[in-house]
Parts: structure tokens; sequence; C-alpha cells
């Protein structure tokens, strides 16, 4: 056992459950056919998809399970990658650009099928809502129903001013495009039945324990670890590297590739029933279209939680809660007397295309990150696809791998600042 337990960060979420005690740390020497670095949802899919192939599966968690962005997200379930699938276009060929289309489709046909199939409780809800702030976000809202249609979604819905009006209580928006194929959900809830099916399926967790380095051998792969001064390792032929910004550590040519970016959510109290449904009466998922976004939703206890706030420093700065509830306030004044229970924040991972960023470093040694907040979804079909690879199918894996991605420019000292200067362009862009 480790000297001292990792607790999941104060939120919503993790105050909202009764939390599960830690698995073992990870001491001496364990063998197992899959090691896999980082019990998030990617993960944990990937583990549970390998167990139910007869794989033995070891999972390896700096802290503990889904304690990063899969049990801190927004709750947000979307089809699509963040890039939009236009860029997907751009970038590779035309079956290539389809097949990740359909893919990100499956995922949420996953995401929705393992919670019927485990029976995890986690609040789902369908239905989610993209909003226009400025006459030129409308058009952008047709061209995505129409690039939806194009695509065989299923239908979608275009809400003019009034229509919109009639489902959230916010004079903030020109228009809407709703989609009942998405949804919502608690994400710690989700990530942590994820794990209990996969360790159920035989899946074997080694929480508070970090990986500090891996080294090919005869066999296959020595994954070295610590636990709080607790030496182990592990012997594997395959390795998937699924912890994202925890990747750079064991394979710095993958840092390079993505950008830590801080997001934040806040929760107020408890509104009641009546008046956290008067705010958006469909209780979809809502989010605008800006390039610093708004999300927000319902939580099933009734309180609206709310994300509108990011930092591109690396900083969280002591402005994040007031920023992000006068981010709110824009939207729904009437709760300018109301309570703020929770505020939490955390690290996503940005690639400079916004493409999801997956592939190989050795034969046996996989690695997947990038999901640039669209991970709820995708993250769950990438650990599917990894684990279809290390089974020996590996074409759909291949897709992804071929999307071409870039270092971040200016090297350690200035990657940051240079993509600060790009988002005040960007944001500057979102005023006027």
């Amino acid at each position: 056992m480790a000297k001292s337990l990792a607790k999941y960060p104060e939120s919503y979420y993790a105050a909202s459950l009764d939390l599960p005690p830690a698995a073992p740390a990870l001491a001496g020497s364990v063998e197992a056919d899959v090691c896999i670095v980082g019990g998030g949802l990617a993960g944990c899919s990937a583990a549970l998809a390998l167990a139910e192939r007869g794989y033995r599966v070891a999972v390896v968690e700096a802290q503990r399970v889904a304690w990063a962005a899969s049990g801190r997200n927004g709750g947000q379930a979307l089809v699509g990658v963040a890039c939009g699938q236009q860029k997907i276009e751009r970038l590779l060929s035309p079956a290539d650009a389809r097949a990740i289309w359909d893919i990100s489709v499956e995922g949420l046909s996953l995401l929705r099928r393992r919670i019927a199939q485990y029976a995890i409780d986690c609040d789902w809800v369908d239905g989610h809502l993209q909003v226009a702030n400025k006459p030129r976000q409308v058009l952008e809202l047709a061209q995505t129903q129409e690039e939806l249609q194009r695509l065989g979604h299923p239908p979608t819905e275009l809400y003019g001013k009034d229509k919109l009006a009639a489902v959230l209580a916010t004079s903030r928006y020109l228009a809407g495009l709703y989609d009942g194929h998405g949804g919502h959900l608690h994400p710690l809830r989700y990530a942590l039945g994820l794990a209990r099916a996969a360790s159920q399926a035989g899946v074997v967790f080694y929480e508070n324990t970090r990986a500090l380095e891996f080294s090919s051998t005869p066999k296959g792969v020595r994954v070295r670890t610590d636990a709080h001064g607790t030496a182990g390792e592990l012997h594997c032929q395959h390795l998937l590297l699924a912890g994202n910004l925890q990747e750079g550590r064991l394979a710095p040519q993958l840092a390079r590739k993505i950008m830590p970016i801080g997001s934040f959510i806040i929760a107020t109290e408890p509104l009641g029933e009546a008046r956290a449904r008067e705010l958006i009466r469909n209780n979809a998922a809502v989010y605008d279209l800006n390039w610093i976004v708004d999300y927000f939703r319902r939580s099933a206890d009734h309180r609206l939680l709310f994300g509108g706030r990011v930092s591109y420093s690396g900083l969280e700065g002591f402005e994040a809660v007031p920023v992000t509830r006068a981010r709110m306030l824009r939207v729904f004044p009437q709760l300018a007397g109301t309570r703020i229970d929770y505020h939490w924040g955390g690290l996503l991972d940005i690639t400079m295309n916004r493409a999801p960023h997956f592939g190989r470093l050795q034969p046996n040694v996989w690695f997947l990150q990038g999901f640039c907040g669209h991970g709820l979804t995708l993250a769950g079909m990438a650990g599917a696809l990894a684990a279809e690879a290390i089974a020996g199918v590996s074409e759909r894996f291949d897709v992804f791998a071929r999307i071409p991605h870039r270092d971040f420019p200016g090297g350690a000292l200035l990657r940051r600042p240079a993509l600060v200067l790009a988002m005040l362009w960007y944001r500057l862009r979102d005023l006027l």
C-alpha cells in the first residue's frame, strides 16, 4: 500500500458521490500481457476491452482512477473531434476522414452501450445545444446542420431566436442547433463505473503508483514505477501510454506535440427543480461557438454547472472563480444572488491542429493523447481502438495515426508565450 494516498481534487463531482477506496500501489515485480499507464477514460476503456478479449491487463495510475480531466470535465458527450470534420477532411484522404467521423459516432454509441451493459449510474441525459452569440455564428449553425446531414447524422433542429427563448431563460443568444443524439452525464460516476467493470473483468489497478520509465526487453517491455518511495516494475508484452499530459515524463517526443491549458467550472447551490428547469427547459447541455467557450448544464440535483474560463498561461490565477461567475451572469443575470457551492479546475491537452494524436513509439508501445476537450466520448473509443490494435487489428487505429502533427513552436521557453499571443487574437475575434 502507498505510504500516502492521493485524494480526489475538490469538485462538485467528487462531493456528490461515495468515493471508492484506493487500489493497492505497485510494489515488487508484476507480469501482465498489457500494461496501461493512466487510469482515465482512455486507459479504463482499453483495459476493459482487452480484458474482454482475454488479456491479462494491469493499469498503473499516478493518482486515483479518473483523478484528472476524465473525472472533472464538463460532462458533455459529443460526436466528432475538436478541430471539426472539415479540417480532418483537409488533413486526410476522403476515406480516412469519413472513417474518423464514423468512429466518433461509434464512440457515442459505445458510451451509451456501456452505461446500459454495466448498469453505470451516471445521470445520463439526452440532448445538447450549440448556441450563437453573433450573426456570423447563426450562419455557422446552419452550415453545421448541413454538414451533419451530409454525414448522415440523425436529424437536428435549428432554433430561431423565439424558439430558443422558449428553451433557454436568457436573451444572450440569437439561435441554436439542437441535437438529441448527444447528451451529458456525471463524468466521475461514469469513469468509476467503467473502472469497476474493468476490475470485474479481471483488470488489476495500481493507484498512487507513478510510471518512471520504460525500456525494451527480450520478452517485451519493462516499466519501472515508484509508489511514494516504494520501487516496483511491471513486465509486459505491450505498453499503452494513456496518461495524456503525464506522458511527457516517459516520452519527451510526445510532450512537444501537446500543450496543457487550464479549464474551470463552477456549480451553484441547489436551485430547486422548478427554478433549475426554467433555466434550461429541455435539460440539454449547452455550449456557444466562441473560441473561449461558455458551456453549461443542469445537474441531477438541480444545480447549474457552468464552465467558461480557460487559462493558456499554465497558471490558474486567483480570478478564475469570479471571472467564471461573471460569465455565468452574462448568460443568466437572474442568478445574481445565487451562491457558488463548488469551483474546480484542471488541465486538458491540446495539439497544434486540435486533432487527436494517437500512434506508436515502438511496435509494441502505443500512445493516446490530444483529445482537446472532446475526450468524454472520444477517449473511450480511443481505448477501444488501441485494444483492437494490440489484438492485431490496427486498421482503424492507424487512420488516426495518419493525422499529421507538428511540435508547438518556440521550444521549452517560448512555446507557451507564443500560444498566449495566439489566443489573444482569438479572444479579440470573439469580442469583435
